[in-house]
């Protein structure tokens, strides 16, 4: 079989070595054609988490998710990433057993349950431990949902098109909390308190409850066909026994993994200093909403620019293309990381208590505060589209990157469960900021040695560990199915 000429005009000198080794297949035309695209899956992927950690990051990004105490939420949030950091390690052998389109759907309800407790709370106000549990419940739902989703992000494009088509799922994952931002600050525009209604919290509910059946509509991965014509080759193991060695394995025959463990880390870290110790802290509630609407809005632009003209860049080889990025967001993690600490020295917990009279969009210090929101956004989308690049620039085994996926949630969860619960005992916003820009600085440090080392120009088919292992049984091709 061939693949059209349409499947070929992504191909590069970077993808040779590993292509020329795989049987090529033609790809379906007309709408079925359209259907099975990389792109448009992963484009359906990137609505199902719109909906869902979309409502959530635009709730979490309100700050204090839309309360006046913070408490609460850095408490449900502390239970959350404790729940995720622990099954995220394993949902990579789940993943693989269950497959990606029964995870997302198992993993959507989560987030409708803890946009729910939020409005049970503000309707009984007693109800803030529903909040803690339902975050707790979340944290296994999202270890599913975001390792299914890394898993067919990562395996779906050519070696050329990871940097562009994680910038496609992240741009319409942002652009859910963009919508989220659009109505919490649309309904409380008027508003000068320190909370939102519970207008917020049911628009929130229905869109995530939509998100809900999404997944439904996602092809059978194991019918996919890359552009360059080359299948995504699935695979299913024998045991569980067997899949959870998998994760033993894939550290043992890539242990370069290992140095991206603090990036990992500091990966969701700073949400805790950016959305509670900063706009939390500073802004009234339509000030914070439409922070929240800039902040996500600029992470779309962001991923696109990395991914796209920077990751993707065909003129320059791969290896180079990530020492660029790389160094983008090295100069990125130390700019904005400066700015925030002239901003620190001006407040702490016991000048700006939570009901202090706030920051409002009409003050005049306003637009200089709402910049920082917007690079930190930029930072923020910057330093995720690298990670998921670098881990695709690893394999293309969808096997192999469930199981990077997994990780990376594990230890990004990990870190967000300590810095949220630093934060719901009132530590200093000084030592959660100085501790955030130092995580960030040391997690870029660490995954140096990967990117000159482990980082080739193409990949090679003994970087798929897992799916050269002998006793893995592979699916039966479509036509063997039928």
């Amino acid at each position: 079989m061939s693949a059209t000429g349409d499947e070929k005009i992504h191909g590069s000198g970077s993808e040779t070595s590993s292509i020329e080794r795989a049987e090529i297949y033609e790809r379906p035309r007309g709408w079925r054609g359209l259907y099975y695209h990389p792109a448009t899956q992963v484009c359906l992927v990137g609505f199902v988490c719109f909906m869902c950690p979309g409502m959530f990051n635009a709730l979490n990004g309100l700050g204090a998710a839309g309360q006046v105490d913070a408490t609460t939420s850095a408490n449900a949030n502390s239970a959350l990433y404790a729940t995720f950091a622990f099954f995220a390690f394993f949902s990579g052998s789940v993943h693989n057993v269950l497959g990606p389109r029964l995870c997302l759907l198992l993993g959507t309800w989560g987030y409708s349950l803890y946009i729910a407790s939020y409005l049970a709370t503000n309707i009984h106000p007693g109800a803030g431990d529903f909040i803690v549990v339902a975050g707790a419940i979340l944290g296994v739902c999202a270890a599913l949902i975001w390792t299914a989703e890394g898993s067919l992000m990562m395996a779906y494009p050519t070696e050329a098109q990871k940097g562009t088509f994680i910038s496609y799922f992240w741009a319409i994952f942002n652009l859910g909390s963009v919508v989220g931002s659009s109505v919490a600050f649309g309904s409380n525009y008027n508003s000068t308190a320190n909370k939102v209604g519970n207008g917020t919290y049911i628009v929130f509910l229905v869109l995530s409850l939509t998100g809900v059946v999404l997944p439904l509509f996602l092809a059978d991965p194991y019918k996919m066909i890359r552009t360059d014509g080359t299948r995504v080759a699935p695979i299913r193991y024998p045991s569980w026994k067997t899949e959870f060695i998998s994760l033993f394995v894939a550290l043992k025959t890539d242990p370069w993994i290992v140095l991206l463990f603090p990036m990992f880390f500091a990966s969701n870290y700073f949400y805790t200093w950016q959305f509670n110790d900063y706009n939390g802290a500073l802004f009234n509630i339509r000030t914070r909403s439409l922070n929240n609407f800039v902040y996500w809005t600029a992470q779309i632009f962001g991923s696109f620019f990395i991914g796209h003209f920077v990751l993707d860049l065909r003129r320059f080889r791969r290896r180079v293309r990530a020492f660029m990025g790389w160094s983008i967001v090295v100069v990125l993690v130390f700019a904005v990381h400066l700015w925030s600490y002239y901003y620190q020295l001006t407040y702490t917990r016991t000048s700006d208590p939570p009901t202090a009279v706030k920051m409002d969009i009409h003050d005049p210090g306003y637009p200089a505060h709402v910049w920082l929101m917007i690079f930190y956004g930029l930072l923020d989308s910057m330093w995720q589209t690298t990670a998921y690049w670098l881990m695709g620039a690893m394999s293309n085994d969808p096997a192999k990157l469930a199981v990077f996926t997994g990780f990376y949630k594990c230890f990004q969860s990990a870190g967000s469960a300590v810095v949220w619960r630093l934060d719901a005992v009132q530590k200093p916003y000084m030592d959660i900021f100085i501790s955030t820009w130092v995580l960030a600085a040391a997690g870029m440090i660490c995954a140096l040695p990967l990117v000159y080392v482990r980082v080739k120009d193409y990949t090679e088919m003994d970087d798929e560990a897992l799916l050269a292992r002998p006793n893995v049984e592979r699916l039966p091709e479509a036509s063997e199915r039928r």
